[in-house]
């Protein structure tokens, strides 16, 4: 096994995001589609730029997935009225919707993760990435 912590974190992320991206599959979206449609739900309407900001993501790679949501119809596209350079994104009601089904089948792999890790191990992994 690796002693590298990037290579571990990364390996772990990548078997999380699996456990997720497979309960989200039968509403045709992935963990990062969901992350990014929650993040936009919480401050939409939202400019690209400070969604990158909010997402922990540079602007090219929120223009990307914005159009993917926009294509599936989840997200809609404006100018902003303080800024008409600026675009902004808002959920559509079909992100909405799709939120709001995500919902129950995030609160289950969280459960699952929890009832696998248990209670400490939980609290020691929590601690440990929000110290990063």
């Amino acid at each position: 096994m690796s002693r590298c912590y990037c290579t571990l974190l990364r390996t772990a992320a990548r078997k999380v995001g699996s456990v997720y991206d497979e309960a989200f599959a039968p509403l045709g979206i992935n963990i990062a589609q969901y992350s990014l449609l929650r993040t936009i739900e919480r401050y939409q309407p939202v400019s690209f730029t400070e969604l990158g900001h909010k997402a922990v993501l540079d602007r090219s790679t929120v223009g990307r997935n914005v159009r993917v949501l926009e294509r599936m119809g989840m997200v809609s596209t404006a100018r902003s009225e303080d800024d008409h350079r600026e675009a902004v994104v808002a959920l559509s009601p079909r992100g909405i919707e799709v939120l709001e089904e995500a919902g129950p089948l995030w609160e289950s792999c969280q459960k699952e993760f929890e009832q696998r890790l248990g209670p400490v191990k939980v609290t020691a992994l929590q601690d440990i990435l929000r110290s990063i």
